[in-house]
């Protein structure tokens, strides 16, 4: 295993929002490989109880575009950029992840698994939540059934360009502690 490559794929793997490609499809062959890859993912118990959703109609697509436009609007604006809201409708798939909510620490880390595995192969995503203020409103749309919970919605594009640089963050030294809050590793 190449540990450059690795190390590249996990700090260069970003939430694409502004560098979808809008104007090329996702194979549903890639889509389903990437799905086989991200149930792979660790899960309490070795239990993987999420279940995935894929929505490429663009009736469907346009309407939960519509509701995330909303929950966008009464959220975000003015402190967020509207672009994903903008252009949410266009983007090829729209994947989604159900589960009970007690198990966050399933369906999060098969999302991540999912988002790198897209990255390999030149498809951006993005893991969102918004959505769901309107929760009820698009399992209606998606015909959710009532046991179901949604946790995510992950737009999927083909990006633009080719690469990705690391985010600007503050170095993990300077958000670590060791052994108590606020004791840092001398």
């Amino acid at each position: 295993m190449d540990i450059g490559t690795v190390d590249h794929l996990l700090t260069t793997t970003r939430s694409v929002r502004k560098r979808l490609d809008l104007s090329r499809s996702v194979e549903p062959e890639t889509i389903q490989r990437c799905l086989d890859i991200a149930i792979q993912a660790p899960a309490g118990g070795n239990l993987a109880p999420y279940h995935f959703l894929v929505v490429t109609d663009p009736t469907r697509r346009f309407e939960i575009a519509e509701l995330y436009k909303r929950a966008l609007i009464e959220s975000y604006i003015p402190r967020r950029s509207p672009y994903l809201g903008e252009h949410l409708a266009e983007v090829p798939a729209h994947m989604g992840r159900s589960g009970q909510a007690s198990m966050y620490g399933c369906i999060l880390p098969a999302t991540w698994s999912l988002m790198l595995a897209l990255r390999a192969r030149g498809v951006g995503s993005s893991f969102t939540t918004l959505h769901l203020m309107f929760e009820r409103e698009v399992a209606v749309l998606l015909q959710i059934p009532d046991t179901v919970t949604q946790a995510g919605l992950v737009p999927v594009a083909y990006f633009t360009g080719a690469d990705f640089k690391p985010a600007k963050r503050l170095p993990a030294r300077e958000r670590t502690y060791w052994n108590a809050w606020s004791q840092t590793q001398s």
